[in-house]
């Protein structure tokens, strides 16, 4: 039967009505994917259809007892990391395309036995390097609030599909802000848990030493939390995990927060302007925070700005250069003319020149950045900047042509000057869309916490959901 208002429920909204009986799986999951055929060819944000997939796994639901979280609720991918047995994770590249999955992820594992019905892998930039999902391979992802505008990357096809109604929450993973960018720019919330809070298992102990993890991009604050309960917790063979956590994140929505002291900021962390809209977004954020009884003042923690970059792009290169050579260790696969975007063949370039004691000095360095940021963490519970320098950049902003990856990247440098710092700290962050352009753009605001304090980052983020909703806020593309 058609279901009318089904883009009207979360994740947990849905499940719910499954339990109830009111609705099956497999009812919700012909709603997904008319909505797919729908927006798809606008959008781009379904690259790999798992129809098929999708419908046995609805129907045994369905013969099941629907007890599961998000039991019988439509999902989608990533195709990076969202690894579904014989099934190909791409990356968004022409070099890997075709390339069976052997076995599910760890986190795939563990969202099949939440309920989650996977209908598709989404859209990526190649190797997940860009701030944009723009890829040779796909084509461009678009946005639902403007098509000719990114949906951010580089989980913008997961972001695209969310916010556009397709599915109410999909897979999303973070090495530099690729949960929170896409968030910000769909007007979504965006949740980077802390360094290892989730496995990346069975295939890897972790990528780049801990800059990157894994969890979802979704319309509330509840089914963000909920997904966190059922993907965090380490598994035999982590390198190192988390710190354990007592409670249930998500008996932490409607938990009031106490009364927090936040610092909060309108500069990037190298002094510069961001774009008018951002600052006015954290700036009406800061008098939401003032008037729910918050200490809110403007500061920083410190942070050497340059010395950052320079390390961070020091194992993002490494690590670029790993991921393409570790394909000839595991399959005897080496790129051929074309196989590689030529901004990528930069990277892969640069990372091979970057020496073991090099790559080790950018991350002590990180490490020592670190240390001052966790200290700044004692008095302030919380840092509020925006989530990005400047609202959703156009489609074809960045090249992916450019073989110089100074070049390519520096469209983007003002773009995401906030994001990486909780990569290379480890500490968990998350994007909230509480404000939105004039001509209908979102912009986010962003949260960073202590490191393993989720607890507080989703206690204030539904504070503010419940102050300033923005569930009823729906982009032209919808539904």
């Amino acid at each position: 039967m058609p279901i009318d208002d089904y883009a009207a429920h979360d994740g947990v909204g849905l499940a719910e009505l499954v339990r109830k009986r009111e609705v099956t799986a497999g009812e919700l999951t012909e709603e997904a994917l008319s909505r797919i055929e729908k927006h798809n060819p606008t959008l781009n944000a379904v690259v790999t259809d798992m129809a098929d997939q999708g419908r046995q796994i609805a129907g045994d639901i369905d013969e099941g007892d629907a007890a599961a979280p998000f039991a019988g609720v439509p999902f989608l991918l990533k195709d990076i990391m969202g690894d579904f047995e014989g099934v190909a994770t791409q990356y968004g590249s022409r070099f890997i395309a075709g390339s069976p999955a052997p076995t599910h992820s760890t986190l795939t594992t563990r969202f099949l036995a939440a309920g989650l019905v996977p209908l598709g892998k989404t859209n990526v930039p190649e190797f997940g390097l860009l701030p944009v999902s723009e890829s040779a391979l796909y084509g461009p992802a678009r946005n639902p609030w403007n098509p000719d505008h990114t949906p951010g990357g580089s989980s913008g096809g997961s972001a695209a599909a969310v916010a556009a109604g397709i599915v109410p929450l999909a897979h999303a993973n973070d090495g530099g802000g690729s949960i929170r960018i896409p968030a910000s720019s769909c007007g979504l919330v965006g949740l980077k848990p802390s360094r290892a809070r989730i496995p990346q298992g069975p295939m890897i102990g972790d990528a780049m030493s801990g800059l990157t993890t894994d969890l979802v991009v979704s319309r509330t604050v509840r089914d963000t939390a909920v997904a966190l309960d059922i993907a965090a917790g380490p598994e035999p063979g982590d390198p190192y995990f988390a710190p354990h956590h007592d409670g249930i994140w998500s008996e932490d929505v409607g938990t009031h927060p106490g009364n927090l002291r936040i610092g909060f900021t309108t500069k990037t962390p190298g002094g510069g302007a961001v774009h008018e809209e951002c600052a006015t977004a954290v700036k009406n954020t800061a008098k939401l925070l003032e008037s729910l009884g918050h200490h809110v003042e403007e500061a920083s923690p410190p942070l050497d700005n340059d010395m950052m970059q320079e390390a961070f792009m020091a194992i993002w290169a490494t690590g670029v250069t790993q991921q393409i050579e570790v394909q000839n260790v595991l399959f005897g696969k080496t790129p051929n003319q074309g196989d590689l975007e030529p901004l990528t063949i930069g990277l892969w370039e640069a990372g091979k020149q970057i020496s073991g004691a090099d790559y080790l000095n950018a991350v002590a360095m990180l490490q020592i950045m670190s240390r001052g940021i966790a200290q700044w963490h004692d008095e302030y519970d919380l840092w509020l900047t925006p989530t990005l320098g400047e609202p959703p950049l156009r489609i074809g902003t960045v090249d992916i042509n450019e073989g110089d990856p100074q070049k390519a990247f520096e469209p983007i440098l003002d773009y995401v000057p906030f994001t990486p710092i909780e990569n290379a700290t480890g500490q968990p962050a998350i994007s909230l869309p509480l404000h939105w352009t004039p001509d209908g753009l979102p912009v986010g605001v962003h949260f960073a916490g202590r490191a393993g304090d989720e607890a507080t980052l989703i206690r204030i983020a539904a504070q503010l959901e419940q102050a300033q909703p923005w569930i009823d806020r729906h982009p032209p593309i919808w539904n």
